[in-house]
């Protein structure tokens, strides 16, 4: 079935608690685990699965195109009735956390459910339902800004997506003219943006508050379904990065502007990493997914087979246009165990990186449906994020097929995700200084951003690009406003990502065999467990940054050669 040709239709609140209703009467009559097990297994293939797929369905679609009416009205619907979702999912994890027969169930059940239950527990209380509610529709509200946001640039007015691809340019009056343009763009936006921001922060942090939280950073945690690390963990990762990454980066950074010619590098130069012409695919659209799919079939006949299972079902959206959403993403209608991939091609070698980092992800998320869980799915975001990420440095043995030079993408595309720490790292303090200060001024956070700049970027100037100088950056950084705290996942996927990259370069098909059993096991295991089975030290492990910069030194000398 094609994924244009799957029907949607509303999946209605009362529907839902009608099969809860059912869940409760089963587990009430239940006489054993296996009792408890059947009503549990019917409720999530009914009700979760049933909520979940029609969610899903009426997302993508506005995503699609924003200005539908239909779907936006099925979005407010969505934003309206998913707190009371959560509300019902937070009873069932008290059920089934207080259940009898709870010691048999933890035999028959992953026992990491059971922890997931517990944090469902703290993320959610009926105080903050119509908080919750409010909430989607700021973001819905945002997200559909963001989308028909138009950017003056070169005489045309085009999506803020496609001018982003012009700060990739060879030629660097196009890129600087790219930049300029953005932030006369955001300016023009920006009371909008810091309203937007402003309400979401403070929204939050009331809602933590009347759960009994310091503030939101605990509940936005708990959000994230993070069982396997806290943000003191984070936060000492942050300052690993700023000693050990933000030097290596540095000395990558010199490097550049001294092959450039520059005696600085400026904001719009940072997707450049060497001289001449940056690396663009040298084929369309059509040919893009053709070659990669012989790429795929290269790589393992698995792997081949699920690259024309998402062809065959249309899976992909990626030709940019009016009203379509700005960024890119992957997600499921599990009902039908079919991932989607919707991006925004501009022609730079982002859309190469669109087609491996989202497939990793439909990938995972493909293996989850066979070997996983569903309440477990392909585990939390860092793992889900793993998938992709090292799903972009497994498929170098195929660049040759999007590029002239495939070596010059390789060493940009490896500079780019080792210099993309840092900059991950300020969006992930920025939210944590945004959420203990809920009181701040737009003036204030920005100039917190731009400290933060100074601080994880010290090699980059925005002096004298109109607005972005003032520290607003952040302002097109959808997940802060969307996804609080998810973007450090990131961070520490990358790191996974690169010892996979070097791993793969020592012994391709062992590192494939490993990437594939790590995606495999999903959610089914703490993140720790997985690095461990797959040889990999911990982001969090002390010195293992210092470690990983020695290793990408090494690499960049022999891709720079």
């Amino acid at each position: 079935m094609k994924v244009s040709e799957i029907k949607y239709e509303r999946y209605t609140i009362e529907q839902a608690k009608a099969g809860f209703e059912e869940f409760k009467a089963a587990l009430a009559d239940a006489k054993c685990e296996k009792c408890v097990m059947r009503a549990r297994d019917k409720f999530i293939k009914e009700v979760y699965i049933e909520y979940a797929t029609a969610a899903s369905l009426s997302n993508c679609r506005f995503t699609l195109n924003t200005k539908d009416e239909f779907y936006q009205g099925e979005m407010a619907y969505y934003d309206e009735v998913s707190p009371l979702f959560a509300q019902m999912m937070t009873e069932y994890a008290d059920l089934m956390l207080e259940s009898p027969y709870r010691a048999g169930l933890e035999k028959l059940l992953n026992p990491r459910i059971f922890d997931l239950y517990e944090v469902s527990k703290k993320s959610f209380g009926d105080a903050i339902v119509e908080d919750m509610q409010n909430e989607n529709a700021i973001c819905t509200e945002y997200s559909k800004f963001m989308s028909e946001l138009l950017i003056d640039f070169d005489g045309e007015k085009l999506p803020l997506s496609v001018v982003r691809g012009k700060l990739s340019d060879t030629d660097r009056a196009v890129r600087r003219a790219a930049a300029e343009a953005i932030g006369r763009g955001l300016e023009g936006a920006s009371d909008k943006l810091d309203d937007f921001y402003d309400r979401l922060v403070k929204l939050r942090d009331s809602m933590a508050k009347k759960l009994g939280y310091k503030n939101f950073i605990e509940l936005g945690y708990y959000r994230m379904n993070r069982i396997d690390y806290n943000a003191e963990m984070v936060a000492t990762f942050r300052e690993n990065v700023q000693k050990y990454v933000v030097p290596c980066v540095g000395k990558l950074k010199a490097a550049v502007a001294e092959e450039l010619g520059l005696d600085s590098l400026m904001f719009y130069d940072d997707s450049v990493y060497s001289a001449g012409e940056t690396p663009k695919p040298m084929i369309g659209t059509a040919e893009i997914f053709r070659q990669a799919q012989e790429m795929y079939n290269d790589m393992s006949d698995e792997i081949g087979a699920f690259m024309k299972k998402m062809l065959d079902a249309e899976a992909f959206d990626v030709e940019p246009r009016d009203g379509k959403w700005g960024g890119g993403y992957c997600t499921s209608f599990d009902k039908y165990e079919q991932p989607f991939i919707l991006a925004n091609f501009n022609g730079s070698a982002g859309d190469i990186d669109v087609i491996t980092h989202e497939f990793g992800h439909a990938f995972a998320a493909q293996n989850s449906f066979t070997y996983g869980d569903t309440e477990l799915a392909v585990g939390g975001m860092e793992t889900a994020e793993c998938h992709s990420m090292s799903m972009e440095f497994l498929c170098w043995p195929g660049m040759s097929r999007f590029f002239a030079e495939p070596e010059k993408y390789k060493h940009s595309h490896f500079c780019g995700a080792l210099s993309f720490i840092p900059y991950g790292v300020i969006v992930d303090e920025f939210q944590h200084i945004a959420y203990e200060h809920p009181e701040y001024t737009p003036a204030q956070r920005n100039e917190a951003y731009r400290e933060l700049e100074r601080k994880y970027r010290p090699y980059l100037s925005f002096e004298g690009i109109p607005y972005l100088e003032k520290g607003t950056r952040w302002q097109y950084q959808m997940h802060i406003f969307e996804s609080p705290f998810y973007y450090i996942d990131y961070c520490l996927a990358q790191t996974v990502a690169l010892w996979f990259l070097k791993m793969s370069r020592d012994d391709y098909k062992t590192a494939l065999r490993k990437y594939v059993e790590f995606s495999r096991a999903g959610g089914t295991k703490s993140f720790g467990k997985l690095l461990e089975d797959a040889g990999i030290p911990s982001p969090f492990g002390e010195g293992s940054l210092k470690v990983l910069c020695d290793e990408c030194e090494k690499i960049i000398d022999e891709l720079h050669a």
